[in-house]
């Protein structure tokens, strides 16, 4: 592993000069534009603070970033992962999210250790989408209480927005008045403009102002430390083993998502940057990175996709982008600290709830319906709201049961079809005795769920002097499939029938020749073949 990361930064490096070094400036400075407010707003929405997600900015990217499995991987806080620490702070508190992030690290590591970064192919496309939707649902939900001013009680968002019916929902217009501009002035902020200010960071900025200057009746942010290790942070003395088994489960939730997100973030990145992943090494990297961050107090962190492709789109060219983009914000916190402890909190929720609309994989999601994939818009929202109303993991299991079964569903429809000999067709003179012969072509995957279909057609052959199966279409068989066609050939060679079998695959093959023993069964390459040996056998007219 050691060996592959030396070789990864060897290539990276070579032919380095001051014109790539002042891309890689200019492209932490972006980044760190872009990634300043995302940090505040999710280490607010995840239930821990500010300082947490800023924290946990400044040591991903310098951590993850450093040991990254791709040069373009920016990571931090994001919105996926404050979705499930919500539910973590309302029932085990700050001290159980950084055990579970300290245990989910370990998870990680290991998997890239045993080379896992393939797994996540194996997590159906629709699957992916309905939980990126369902977490969005999460995080623009969770904010309602920062973008009305209003208080409520749970552990997840149905709870919390159960709660306002004992806790009651008394508006605050200021905090709502602004956080709607928020919203609206990121909606229509220019695309154009977005490369020289982020729209997140304008809005930020200005509302802080109008706050400070009219002295708005809003909740802020508050104390923002200037240093990266936090007083709510882990230490050794915490470790307890009842402890860990409490927050094992989370912290398998947070693994998988960490391990999800990131390699989907880099396998899309790689097509942008026109270098690959290596997927091993970003889990070693997010492993590593997730299990130091809680001696810090941070949370836990994970490649972001938006922060990633600024990165590239600004010419970062090594890793020191993501390791600049880290200084910039430590800088930022050391120097601006005071200004941003009064950051209006609805400013923030207006920034998440536009970050959780564009989270929406809203060019896929319009796919699915214009196209009309009926089981993978059904998977789709299987998975959102499976996310919504428990868990990540349980949401992403159901999804691969849900699509392991769907797609064995489709695999059971096969096509049979029977069609009497055409002689003239096959340019052979017309054979009195090959009169009553059927041909039996047959596409699909035979096993135990197409196993009756099977059956019942060949319950139709009876009366049939022969038959010809043409099996071309037949990628695999199995036991239970053989069975219905041992079955048929015992009953043929009772009634004297021929069976012919042809264009078998050799994987169909391999199974079926110990029902070529019998007498009234033969193998030929092709139904022509078959036809012209028949042709041979007998008379013509």
């Amino acid at each position: 592993m050691f060996k592959n990361y030396r070789l990864l930064l060897k290539k990276e490096f070579s032919g380095y000069d001051l014109a790539k070094f002042q891309k890689d400036l200019l492209a932490g400075v972006t980044v760190a534009a872009v990634a300043l407010p995302l940090a505040l707003a999710f280490g607010v929405s995840s239930g821990a603070d500010a300082a947490a997600g800023l924290i946990t900015a400044i040591l991903a990217g310098v951590i993850i970033g450093g040991l990254s499995g791709g040069f373009y991987q920016i990571s931090g806080p994001t919105g996926a992962m404050a979705a499930i620490l919500m539910s973590i702070v309302a029932t085990q508190g700050i001290h159980g999210v950084l055990l579970a992030t300290f245990l989910a690290g370990i998870f990680l590591l290991i998997a890239g250790i045993f080379r896992l970064g393939t797994l996540t192919s194996f997590i159906p496309a629709p699957v992916i989408t309905g939980f990126t939707s369902g977490i969005a649902i999460i995080i623009g939900l969770g904010q309602v209480d920062n973008l009305f001013g209003v208080h409520s009680q749970g552990a997840n968002v149905i709870e919390k927005l159960s709660s306002y019916q004992t806790l009651g929902f008394t508006v605050n217009w200021s905090a709502l008045f602004m956080g709607s501009l928020v919203i609206l002035g990121m909606a229509f902020y220019p695309k154009s403009w977005a490369q020289k200010m982020p729209s997140s960071l304008l809005a930020i900025i200005l509302a802080t102002g109008a706050m400070l200057i009219f002295h708005l009746p809003v909740a802020t942010v508050g104390k923002i430390p200037q240093t990266i290790i936090s007083s709510n942070r882990l230490v050794l003395s915490d470790f307890q083993i009842a402890d860990l088994q409490q927050v094992a489960v989370p912290a398998v939730s947070i693994a998988l998502l960490g391990m999800v997100e990131s390699l989907l973030c880099g396998a899309s990145a790689g097509r942008m940057a026109n270098k690959p992943l290596d997927s091993n090494q970003e889990l070693v990297a997010q492993g590593i990175g997730n299990l130091l961050l809680p001696f810090f107090g941070g949370i836990p962190a994970t490649a972001a996709i938006a922060r990633t492709s600024v990165a590239i789109k600004s010419g970062a060219q090594t890793r020191l982008a993501g390791i600049i983009h880290a200084g910039v914000l430590f800088l930022s916190m050391l120097v601006f600290a005071p200004v941003m402890s009064q950051i209006p909190m609805p400013a923030l929720a207006g920034v998440l709830i536009v970050t959780a609309w564009r989270m929406n994989e809203w060019e896929t999601i319009r796919e699915l319906f214009s196209k009309k994939y009926w089981t993978s818009i059904l998977l789709f929202f299987l998975t959102m709201i499976c996310t919504v109303v428990f868990d990540l993991s349980i949401a992403i299991v159901i999804g691969i049961i849900g699509g392991c079964i769907f797609f064995v569903m489709k695999s059971a429809a096969i096509t049979i079809s029977l069609e009497t000999i055409d002689w003239k067709r096959m340019d052979l003179p017309e054979t009195e005795k090959l009169k009553d012969w059927t041909v039996v072509y047959i596409s699909g995957p035979l096993f135990f769920m197409s196993s009756e279909k099977l059956k019942s057609k060949l319950a139709e052959l009876s009366d049939q002097d022969g038959i010809i199966f043409s099996m071309r279409g037949v990628p695999s068989i199995d036991l239970t499939a053989l069975s219905v066609f041992d079955e048929f050939q015992t009953n043929a060679d009772e009634r004297g029938q021929l069976v012919i079998y042809t264009s078998l695959q050799p994987e169909v093959e391999k199974y079926m020749k110990h029902l070529w023993q019998g007498e009234s069964t033969e193998q030929h390459q092709t139904v022509a073949h078959a036809l012209s040996a028949l042709h041979a056998r007998y008379e013509t007219n």
